[in-house]
């Protein structure tokens, strides 16, 4: 998978260095893999949910959410990183007001 981009997850990990491990960790197995449906998803991350248009992951132990648009048709597959929030930002629910949400 394509995943665009890492900037995002690294500018979130200088705010939040706890985050920094488990983001790259994310990204790792998220650019080696081939997913073509959430069940592949889950497989890898048994918490990643579908919500809206998007695929949200916890990131360290559910502190941490990060949002993601997956495209599985397009060759090469994309990853496109929306949001990364704290849990508290991610209940806000600012983040559905993306036009990639519906």
């Amino acid at each position: 998978m394509h995943v665009i981009s890492q900037s995002a997850l690294r500018k979130f990990w200088e705010k939040y260095p706890d985050a920094e491990t488990s983001l790259r960790s994310w990204y790792k197995l998220a650019t080696t893999a081939e997913w073509s449906n959430l069940a592949e998803v889950k497989a890898v991350f048994s918490s990643a949910d579908r919500v809206g248009n998007f695929t949200v992951f916890n990131i360290r132990g559910n502190n941490y959410r990060l949002i993601t648009f997956i495209d599985y048709e397009y060759r090469p597959k994309k990853i496109f990183i929306r949001s990364v929030l704290t849990h508290e930002e991610y209940d806000e629910d600012k983040w559905k007001k993306d036009p990639w949400y519906q």
